[in-house]
């Protein structure tokens, strides 16, 4: 059993996401040597990862994540699909400060999360970010819940990784 507590964000804490969406950021930026995406600002802050759907549509779910009463991370749901099949929930973006990683944190949010949203989901992982795909995978298979997973290699231009599609069961 996990000690992480996963609720969903309300409005006035926004600023708290956007402010975890930079430190999420300067750990994916690492992804991407060689290219011009993850350049700073000259405010020093990377580029604004635009929140407002998860405000105003249903689809869109943000979380945050607390252990012992200090936010550790977050985590952002919706109904994209990178491998174009239906989807009912896709883990969009998920993040756990460096502190609170490989201690279970991430591994008992993950769980929380797919087991309060029953239906096929899917995980997107990029390529290059091989210790995701490793987690994800355990996660995964490692939720009581989850069944019929599969996971699809996508290389297009749209996408480029793995794609881990399950069901939860109610």
């Amino acid at each position: 059993m996990s000690d992480v507590n996963v609720t969903q964000a309300a409005p006035q804490q926004k600023s708290a996401l956007e402010n975890l969406f930079q430190l999420y950021i300067h750990d994916f930026s690492e992804h991407w040597a060689g290219r011009a995406d993850g350049e700073l600002g000259e405010d020093g802050r990377f580029p604004a990862y635009s929140l407002d759907d998860y405000w105003t549509q249903e689809t869109h779910v943000p979380l945050l994540f607390r252990r012992s009463g200090s936010l550790i991370g977050f985590a952002l749901l919706n109904v994209a699909s990178h491998s174009g099949l239906a989807v009912d929930r896709n883990v969009a973006e998920f993040f756990v400060a460096r502190k609170h990683r490989r201690a279970g944190a991430g591994l008992g949010a993950a769980q929380a999360i797919f087991t309060r949203h029953p239906g096929q989901w899917e995980v997107s992982v990029a390529r290059r970010n091989v210790a995701a795909v490793s987690f994800w995978r355990r996660a995964i298979a490692q939720c009581p819940l989850a069944t019929s997973i599969e996971e699809l290699d996508i290389a297009t231009t749209a996408w480029n990784g793995p794609v881990i599609r399950f069901r939860i069961d109610p």
